[in-house]
């Protein structure tokens, strides 16, 4: 691995490591050890002016946290040109800012904490999830609130003030069919493909072992299926 720092704009041979904070608005990047900050709009654009800042860098290792999605098209186009990147749980990044003593929160603090925190730790770099992965995370993140919706609004029924009888009497059937909707989206994009098909149907053969919580495992697991395949054929 190359390990090329940035120095008062010529390269060096220090380790140079960069914490993202991605907000809704900007990107904010800080490098570790030389200390130096910038931002990037969150759009098109910025992604690339981030990108060919990064290339002409080459930093030792980028670290950002997952940010509701904020993060997905920066993270992949930064993978995709072969730069290091590492996307941690927001939990994990405030446990490592808290444990410098750091308690005070805006974007730059952020974005240095990660800076330091891939300095310090180096998490390793794996493979962004693909395409269809990504997909059926996305649509399994969409059926887990829907699924809460539809168990607390019925229980909401019987407390609420007159007003608002009316409109959860209507929301309840909203959710039932945005629920049925999301389940044939699913059904499709595990038929779509061979391996998810197969992946899913043999997860499914295990005691107590329902299609929700299978394609939940393979949404967040997508290597499962196939240990459990050669676990079997062991």
């Amino acid at each position: 691995m190359r390990k090329v720092g940035w120095t008062g704009g010529r390269r060096s041979d220090v380790p140079c490591f960069l914490g993202l904070d991605v907000a809704k608005a900007q990107w904010n990047m800080a490098l570790c050890p030389a200390g130096e900050r910038w931002s990037v709009p969150n759009d098109a654009g910025g992604v690339a002016t981030l990108v060919d800042r990064l290339q002409a860098i080459q930093p030792t290792l980028i670290v950002l946290e997952a940010t509701g999605g904020l993060e997905r098209l920066g993270t992949s186009t930064v993978a995709t040109v072969g730069l290091p990147v590492v996307v941690v749980h927001p939990r994990q990044a405030r446990d490592r800012t808290r444990a410098t003593g750091q308690w005070a929160k805006t974007e730059a603090l952020d974005a240095r904490a990660l800076a330091h925190g891939a300095a310090v730790i180096r998490p390793t770099p794996r493979p962004l999830p693909d395409a269809q992965t990504q997909a059926l995370r996305a649509l399994l993140g969409r059926r887990q609130p829907l699924r809460g919706m539809r168990t607390a609004e019925p229980h909401r029924l019987a407390g609420t003030h007159a007003r608002l009888v009316t409109d959860i009497e209507a929301h309840i059937p909203w959710i039932h069919t945005r629920l049925a909707t999301l389940e044939e989206d699913l059904e499709t994009a595990l038929r779509a493909s061979p391996l998810w098909r197969d992946n899913d149907e043999l997860l499914q053969r295990a005691k107590g072992m329902g299609p929700v919580c299978a394609r939940t495992l393979l949404g967040e697991l997508p290597a499962l299926g196939t240990l459990t395949r050669q676990q079997i054929a062991a």
